[in-house]
């Protein structure tokens, strides 16, 4: 039996490093559960008779959310397709008529999935860009240089393979589809490696996905827009200016911009714009900001402490002791002043993101029907424009980009990292599953089309995955004396 290690003080590397570390895990137990979600989607669909048009019928179960009874049918909106065994996508916004038309919403199960709850996913998704941004891999031009080369050459490359195969056609406007990184898969499948994978390329690519969630919002708010109502998109900028003021005049508590959020994100519905873009902008007007610094939070919490152990002479008296009470609030809101607004927002969501939102939209998204599809379709340019852009796309836009980032000086690689496992992180990057699955939703209009394209993000973010995982644990393969020493070490 293995003895109990000693308790060891934290050290400032473990404070540093234990936010990643953490988000790491987070991010691999939510690849698992992704993937899970998308097997049962895809078995569930494909089952016979009335058990698998269960599937595509429990999405169009219509939800309704009105004032008073106003509204139309659809809440505004015409759906793409509604035929037997599809899921729409998107719409096509109508002007408003009066203001409780912005309180009124109807809408299939999926549209509440797609552009409700995937609105908090990409709020998520800012406050991680805006970290990223002021205090993270992405501060400085040094750190951030050559990981947003890498992202453009990981974004421009899969478009430009994908525009190749389809050009001249209506499915050029899948474009779009294997630009972005699925980043809980992605990180999922490094820290199955464990302590293999160097920490410096973990935040490589951590910094890559970031900049690419980036491009794709940009993506989906320039390219994905079909028609447009300029007084709804003025009100939705009106109140994030409003959200900008309370920033300024030091209004700090993460709810009220929750709430006037959802404000905005009720404009962007009726704007046309698509409503997930909302959540983006909502997450940069979050304060970034401590109130007060380590040093002023360290002597008011070692103040309140003190206050704390002197005014009780028995440990079970907190409830019962006011000043007890007194010193524990005062030490709650010294460690609220401590935080910034948007960490504890972002502390707040990510697991209801991670283990909620995410697998949901996994499931709703990944079912496609397999009977009636053909080789041709397989092998056809929307197939395999959409996997060929995820794996050859992003191993030669990433790997390409970041060479030629190095070779001019733009930046260096990360310490410990070489060539090979530049590559099979760029082939990792072509893990495209979550925002693919989503851009392919707003592309396509045919429901034959989309399915096409779905399959093509499965396979081609699988081949990516594997191959990837293969080529980094070559890589990073560790000589045996060393393995030894970690494996007595784990004892």
């Amino acid at each position: 039996m293995a003895s109990p290690r000693p308790h060891r003080s934290p050290q400032p590397i473990d404070r540093v490093l234990s936010p990643i570390q953490s988000f790491m895990a987070a991010e691999a137990s939510a690849g698992i559960l992704l993937l899970a979600m998308a097997a049962v989607a895809m078995i569930w669909s494909n089952l016979p008779g009335d058990s698998g048009q269960s599937y595509f019928d429990l999405w169009h179960t219509e939800i309704n959310v009105s004032v008073g009874g106003h509204g139309e049918a659809h809440g505004g909106y015409d759906e793409h397709h509604s035929v037997d065994g599809d899921v729409p996508g998107g719409g096509v916004a109508a002007a408003p008529k009066s203001w409780l038309d912005y309180l009124t919403l109807e809408h299939d199960l999926h549209w509440w999935i797609n552009d409700a709850l995937m609105a908090i996913f990409f709020l998520v998704v800012g406050l991680e860009i805006k970290r990223e941004l002021l205090v993270g891999e992405l501060s400085s031009v040094r750190k951030a240089a050559v990981p947003i080369v890498a992202a453009i050459g990981g974004m421009v490359g899969p478009a430009l393979i994908y525009a190749a195969l389809n050009w001249g056609t209506p499915e050029i406007s899948g474009w779009g589809v294997p630009m972005a990184t699925d980043i809980a898969f992605a990180v999922g499948v490094l820290v199955l490696l464990g302590k293999r994978v160097p920490l410096a390329l973990k935040v490589f690519l951590l910094a890559l996905a970031i900049v690419d969630d980036l491009g794709a919002v940009m993506v989906i708010a320039l390219f994905y827009t079909e028609s447009l109502h300029v007084p709804s998109l003025g009100i939705g900028f009106a109140v994030l200016a409003l959200l900008g003021l309370f920033n300024i005049t030091g209004v700090r508590k993460p709810l009220v911009y929750l709430l006037f959020g959802v404000v905005v994100w009720l404009a962007f519905v009726k704007s046309g714009v698509h409503a997930t873009i909302a959540g983006v902008l909502v997450a940069i007007t979050v304060p970034a900001s401590m109130r007060i610094d380590a040093s002023k939070f360290k002597e008011e919490a070692k103040s309140a402490l003190d206050r704390f152990s002197n005014v009780g002479k028995h440990d079970n008296d907190v409830p019962t002791n006011y000043e007890r009470q007194h010193a524990v609030h005062a030490l709650e809101v010294g460690c609220e002043d401590v935080q910034t607004p948007l960490t504890r927002l972002e502390h707040m969501l990510h697991p209801w993101v991670t283990f909620f939102i995410m697998p949901i939209f996994a499931l709703a998204n990944a079912g496609v029907r397999l009977e009636g599809m053909d080789t041709s379709m397989l092998l056809g340019p929307v197939a395999l424009g959409v996997a060929g852009g995820l794996f050859f796309g992003k191993l030669i836009g990433v790997f390409g980009a970041t060479f030629l980032a190095v070779k001019l000086g733009i930046g260096q690689l990360p310490r410990g990292v070489g060539w090979t496992k530049i590559a099979a992180v760029s082939m990792l990057a072509g893990i495209g599953f979550t925002m693919a699955m989503f851009v392919a939703g707003l592309a396509y209009e045919s429901p034959t089309t989309l399915d096409t394209a779905k399959l093509g993000v499965l396979i081609g973010s699988a081949v990516s995955g594997v191959i990837g995982f293969l080529v980094l644990r070559s890589a990073t393969k560790l000589p045996p004396s060393v393995r030894a020493a970690q494996e007595a070490e784990a004892d």
